[in-house]
């Protein structure tokens, strides 16, 4: 049961954020199943409210039923009520949750308002699963700052562009397909100035459909966003995080509908720390870095990307711009260490997804 509550709180990955992605599935005492659900879009229901609603819809008794949840039932008025509650009127007998909540106004309540209810509580299975589906949300509650997922594509000798910026379509179809997958389950797409300039992306997710898109972010330290930039143009939210202040600029850019953000560091750039920290308060759970060598360094060398997606093509390409634009070593026991998690067929294409180690210590 908990296997399908998982399954449930998948399909709700492009939907909840920056709500985690629940799933609940309601059993009676014969091991029937009366009533399932998963998170709906922000200020709506969620899944343990959902599978209460199927099981009313059913015309199902949930008196004395089992709840699989993938999360601990919340215990707090946000935008919904508590589900916790939700579930001890409704007679729920037992909850069986994967984990605890990590948000620090939940954080064991709602388990503990269960047990002061004579409702039985189970903790645990499932858990890696169901924190694995939340990533994000996890790493914004307990370290204050999203899961940053660098996206890159390449020649199989680790050429992203030629020397000339000639970059369209090193990887296939399928790749960037599977791309923009990526890019739907994120709160936060996030480039360069020099991306902007070079490639006038749009940045949002256009392979597939989503019920959502994801924030746009640029990172533009002297404010040289075109403002017949693409990126401008496309509809959604833009924040421009910059390092200068310009107010005429700005009001040309907040014209357009952009939200801009002075976060400047000693040298005159910005801030990539205390960016990442702004976006968390800013309900970001992921964020997809989709940016050139030189702030995909910068991240890195900042200690900010938790993870690389690379897809790597079957194609020698010889010198040209590079994945990441870090420094030479002095030895090689110097180097970022990372640790494979996954690689596939993509198409005609390898996707190679690696964590930097130490990064899910939180």
């Amino acid at each position: 049961m908990i296997e399908r509550a998982l399954e449930l709180a998948a399909q709700a990955r492009l939907l909840a954020p920056p709500n985690p992605a629940v799933g609940c599935v309601l059993v009676d005492a014969q091991g029937q199943v009366i009533g399932q659900g998963h998170t709906q879009a922000t200020g709506q229901a969620h899944g343990e409210i959902m599978a209460l609603r199927d099981a009313a819809a059913r015309g199902h008794s949930v008196r004395g039923a089992t709840a699989y949840v993938t999360l601990e039932p919340c215990a707090h008025h946000g935008r919904t009520g508590p589900c916790c509650e939700a579930l001890i009127e409704a007679g729920i007998a037992k909850v069986v949750a994967s984990l605890t909540d990590p948000n620090p106004l939940v954080a064991g309540r709602g388990l503990d308002r269960l047990r002061a209810a004579g409702v039985q509580v189970e903790v645990g299975p499932g858990a890696q699963q169901a924190r694995e589906l939340n990533i994000g949300f996890f790493s914004r509650m307990q370290r204050g700052r999203p899961w940053l997922r660098l996206k890159v594509a390449a020649s199989i000798d680790g050429t992203t562009a030629l020397g000339d910026g000639q970059s369209q379509w090193i990887t296939s179809p399928a790749a960037r397909a599977d791309g923009h997958a990526w890019r739907a389950r994120a709160c936060a797409v996030l480039t360069g100035i020099g991306t902007v300039l070079a490639d006038d992306p749009t940045l949002n997710v256009r392979e597939l459909s989503t019920p959502r898109q994801p924030v746009r972010v640029i990172v533009d330290s002297h404010l040289q966003t075109p403002l017949q930039a693409r990126i401008l143009q496309s509809g959604g939210p833009v924040w421009i995080y910059t390092a200068v202040r310009d107010t005429g600029r700005e009001a040309e850019l907040s014209a357009l509908g952009a939200h801009i953000t002075c976060l400047p560091d000693a040298q005159g750039k910005v801030d990539l720390a205390a960016m990442v920290q702004d976006l968390a308060r800013r309900e970001i759970n992921e964020v997809h870095v989709e940016a050139g060598s030189k702030l995909n360094g910068s991240l890195m060398r900042a200690g900010l990307i938790d993870e690389l997606l690379i897809y790597l093509a079957p194609l020698l390409l010889g010198p040209g711009q590079g994945l990441l634009a870090l420094p030479a070593l002095g030895q090689l026991s110097d180097g970022i260490p990372l640790q494979f998690t996954d690689c596939q067929r993509i198409g005609p294409d390898l996707r190679v997804m690696a964590r930097r180690v130490g990064s899910e210590a939180f």
